[in-house]
């Protein structure tokens, strides 16, 4: 017994790193799809109802910004047309969990526009809020 015990500590700390829940990266994922179609179809309000329903909620861009409904007003404004907001495309790179109803993804965004091709990464703190997932935190270059 006396050899169990520090045996089972030693394989606890060198037991791999956290990794995500499979139904909690599915729905976070399911998240970023559904925002994702909503801006190919134009509609800034479903898109933003992947995020955090608060004044809280922070985004940086250009600037620091913070409330849900000046993300949504910042948006209407940058795109205010269809030919502004183009095709969005996200590409996941990595989830990582930090609690276990927080995570952490990172990943690229790309619009697909006439003229242009804007494309850069963005990081996202998602929290689990009365049992949804939610982006609290959006940092996007």
């Amino acid at each position: 017994m006396k050899y169990i015990l520090p045996a089972l500590f030693v394989a606890l700390a060198c037991a791999p790193p956290k990794t995500p829940k499979a139904e909690d990266e599915a729905k976070i994922r399911e998240v970023l799809t559904t925002q994702q179609a909503a801006w190919n179809e134009g509609n800034l309000d479903l898109f933003m109802e992947g995020y955090w329903k608060s004044d809280s909620l922070q985004f940086i861009g250009s600037s620091i910004r913070y409330g849900w409904q000046q993300t949504l007003d910042n948006y209407k404004k940058n795109y205010s047309t269809r030919e502004l907001m183009g095709r969005l495309q996200f590409e996941i790179w990595q989830i990582v969990p930090h609690a276990p109803d927080t995570y952490l993804l990172t990943g690229k965004y790309t619009l697909f526009r006439e003229s242009d091709q804007p494309s850069g990464p963005f990081t996202l703190i998602f929290k689990k809020i009365n049992n949804k997932w939610v982006i609290v935190y959006d940092h996007t270059s």
